[in-house]
Formats: structure tokens, sequence, C-alpha cells
């Protein structure tokens, strides 16, 4: 097997990509791979934060906190050389080739208020399932998004889990519940979705829309793999959901030959200051909360939420203390 390398570094393009080819699914003989890794330049950006007072649940949502008040969204996983874990990498401009994986429904879990996963890959008017494991509701807000404006794609109320143990707030031994059962439906060329819990500020989950199966979300150290290409010209994009946009190289795919790419995101100018600000003397309040009629008992056991995608590790809710 050949190797052909090919080492682009590429900058951000802040435009609405559409799928212009309908696909049909075929075997695939003597294909090609792409393999490859993306970057981000600079510094890594600061981990959103989001303060805990401001949200309601406090007692049971503050398990994943940083034990000042703060809940940590930490977008930007980073491997020591750069590499940035759950870009999503598909190609565009290709019409037939390897049949998509038998995925099922869209599948997204509520956990310690916390969606799982962090990134998906869907597809348009694909089932979507929303399961809440928690002991209260979650407001569930989808929006699919572009340059040119936003639209509400889902909004409704997420019943808390019926076989959560009563009057155990504090036992975070779920099981699932009834599933939420609706479908991904994007309009006007639109194919990002986010979505958010509108009681919770800091739950938030991303979707992409693919036209075909060739696409992989990035491993801890940015890597990916798209085999079985169909030899060819196409264009490979890249898409983070801190970034404002994709970037794209065009590439060239020959029978059973390997494509090594590079691509390569610039450091983003963050517009969120107002997330990136956690003042040292900011606690819990227990002044501010008796006003509320409530005195909270948070027995912080993590610090931070790790954003792991589950189409690239078997468990994606896994949280850390870094």
């Amino acid at each position: 097997m050949k190797f052909i390398s090919y080492v682009l570094t590429v900058g951000l393009n802040i435009i609405l990509i559409t799928p212009a080819f309908s696909y049909e699914e075929m075997t695939v003989s003597n294909g090609g791979t792409i393999t490859g890794k993306v970057f981000l330049a600079g510094k890594e950006p600061p981990a959103l934060a989001y303060s805990l007072i401001t949200n309601p649940d406090t007692d049971f949502c503050g398990r994943i906190s940083t034990g000042t008040g703060w809940r940590l969204v930490d977008e930007f996983q980073l491997a020591p050389d750069g590499g940035l874990q759950n870009t999503v990498v598909f190609l565009e401009g290709i019409s037939q080739g390897k049949p998509f994986p038998q995925t099922g429904p869209a599948k997204v879990a509520v956990e310690d208020c916390l969606f799982t996963p962090w990134v998906s890959v869907v597809q348009n008017e694909q089932p979507l399932h929303i399961v809440n494991m928690d002991p209260i509701i979650h407001d569930v807000q989808i929006y699919e998004t572009a340059p040119f404006g936003s639209k509400v794609m889902l909004h409704r109320p997420l019943r808390l889990n019926p076989f959560h143990p009563k009057n155990r707030i504090k036992d975070h031994q779920h099981n699932p519940g009834e599933a939420m059962v609706d479908t991904v439906e994007f309009s006007q060329g639109r194919r990002i979705l986010y979505l958010e819990c509108g009681f919770h500020t800091y739950m938030q989950s991303w979707g992409v829309a693919v036209d075909n199966p060739y696409y992989a979300i990035t491993d801890a150290e940015g890597k990916f793999t798209l085999p079985d290409v169909p030899e060819g010209v196409y264009s490979l994009l890249a898409w983070h959901p801190g970034m404002g946009g994709f970037i794209k190289m065009e590439v060239v795919i020959l029978a059973n030959e390997t494509l090594k790419t590079r691509m390569e995101f610039q450091n983003p100018i963050d517009r969120r200051m107002a997330h990136n600000t956690m003042f040292s003397n900011y606690r819990f309040g227990t002044e501010v909360l008796e006003k509320e009629g409530a005195v909270y008992d948070v027995q912080v056991t993590h610090e931070t939420q790790d954003i792991l995608s589950d189409q690239h590790e078997e468990t994606a809710n896994k949280h850390s203390g870094h």
C-alpha cells in the first residue's frame, strides 16, 4: 500500500456548507484511505464558567463543579502537541460509496446535569431519542444554526426519571427512563444543531448533519481515519463546536493508497468573556441561598466535566478533576 502525504494548514472558513449530492450505497473495492490529525494553533482557550447559584437544582447539579460555586464547560480538549479532540471530519462531493453504519436513532443521555455525547454526527430526518436519568426536570431546547440565523428545532420539557429513588436527591445511581422521541429535521440548508437545557445553562451538546458515511470524530490525540473511499476528488471538512465555522481542503483519493492530511484551526477569538472569569471569593453563598429558603450542602466529587464523544469511546459520560 502506498502512502501520500498531504500536509496543509488551512484557515477558518466561516460559511455554510450545503450538501449537494444524493448518496448511493455500493460495494467499495480497492478504496483509498484518508488519515490525518486536526490541530488548534496557540494556547488552549479557557473553559467556560457558569455560576451554580444562577441555575436551579444546585444541590444535585453541583456534584460536577469546582467546589467554589462554578461549573466548567471545557470545550477544547487538547493533546500536548495541540491535537484537537471532538472535531468532526467528513467528506463532501461524494455521490456513492460504502453503506451507512446501522446506528439507529441519534441518542442523547442526561446524567448528573450533563448531556452526552458532547458532539454527535446525525442525518437529516433521523429519529432522535433523549433519555433523562436525573431526578429533576430538564428543558430541552434544540436549535438548527447557521450564519444567516438560527431556528428552533425542538423545545420541550424532559420529565424527571421515574425510576430514581424518591427523596434521595443525592443518589446518583441512575436508571434510564422512557426516552423522549422526536426527529432531526433541518431546513434552509442548515446542518449544525445545538442542544441546551433552558434551566441549566451549562448543559450543552452539538450535532453535525452529514449526507454520506465518510465521517469521523477525532480522538484524544486529534487523529481520524476515513477508510474505503472510492477513487476521486472530494472536499475534506473539519468542524469543532468551539470554532465559528468549517475548515476545508480538496483531496485526491487514489485506489489502494493512503492520504495523510493535517488540518489546523487558528486560535479562536473568544467573544464570551462573561463565561471566562471566575472570582476567587465567589462561593456558593449560604447567605444568598438562605434568602431563597434553603441551605445547600454540595458534596463535590468531581471538579470539571470531560467532554467526550460516545462515537469513539466506550463510555461517554466520564468525569475528571483537572
